[in-house]
């Protein structure tokens, strides 16, 4: 094998870097010391230069196979899915979108869910927010499952599946490297400025909540309009039930202030009816 094509072989492996640049230098020696000479650089050189890209390239692959992080923009991704091309998330701006990723068409949880999510659509179209689905399974499988879906339960799917390849799908961090080729149940909420407010990530084993979907899409809009923010299992909390919890202060006076301005536990943790 030539010295470029085990270069590359390393860098797509990601595992045990340096033993296998040890041996590449070590098979691949008189190689280098001819590369050497030709550039008038001392072995020393070519072998840190060949570890430097190495390295870069890793990182870069690494980068890729990440998931967006909350706060980060969702990356520009040009689609094809069952409701024709999308770019996201531009097509979708001025929308919430909740984009979902499944294992493969025609599995059981995966239907399921699917169903749910249907069932839901009207509550996710009243909270201006747009549900996308996403798997690797080419276009006329998902066209083939939503049919089988209509004709068997009784259900029509309405949103948009994407179809994936898997260089999208592990760049966007739906494919897990311990689970094969399918992508795992992600769950991205982004904003309508396209920013990742919430990720949710699910094993194939497990099928996803959508009443909890719902809530958080809830508790995000809910915070951004007044700036605030909701305790747990809101709208249901054990302490203060649908009320929502005023931001911590952050100065001594407004401490002082919060105790008499809001129902509270201490000046920490004070709340108040929402809107």
């Amino acid at each position: 094998m030539a010295l470029s094509d085990r270069l590359q072989e390393i860098i797509e492996s990601q595992k045990d870097v340096v033993k296998k640049v040890a041996e590449l230098v070590s098979e691949g020696i008189e190689e280098l010391k001819k590369k050497a000479m030709e550039e008038k650089r001392s072995l020393e050189e070519v072998v840190e230069e060949i570890m430097e890209l190495i390295v870069e390239k890793t990182q870069k692959k690494e980068r890729k196979m990440s998931m967006p992080l909350l706060g980060d923009k969702f990356p520009q991704i040009s689609v094809q899915t069952t409701h024709g091309p999308m770019t996201l998330p531009d097509d979708l701006k001025g929308k919430w979108t909740v984009l979902f990723s499944h294992p493969a068409d025609f599995t059981p949880v995966c239907t399921t869910e699917f169903v749910s999510f249907q069932k839901h659509k009207a509550e996710f179209d009243a909270m201006n927010t747009q549900l996308i689905g996403l798997s690797i399974d080419q276009v006329f499988s998902h066209i083939k499952w939503i049919e089988w879906i209509k004709e068997k339960l009784d259900v029509e799917i309405e949103f948009p599946i994407i179809a994936a390849t898997d260089t999208l799908a592990m760049e966007i961090g739906m494919v897990h490297p311990k689970k094969g080729t399918n992508t795992v149940r992600a769950v991205f909420i982004i904003d309508p400025e396209g920013t990742v407010r919430t990720i949710l990530y699910y094993p194939q084993e497990i099928g996803r909540n959508i009443p909890e979907i719902i809530r958080a899409v809830k508790a995000l809009q809910k915070s951004d309009a007044e700036g605030v923010a909701t305790p747990a299992n809101w709208p249901e909390n054990e302490l203060i039930g649908d009320k929502v919890i005023i931001p911590p202060a952050t100065d001594c006076e407004t401490a002082k202030k919060r105790v008499k301005e809001y129902s509270c536990f201490d000046w920490w943790f004070c709340y108040k009816e929402s809107k």
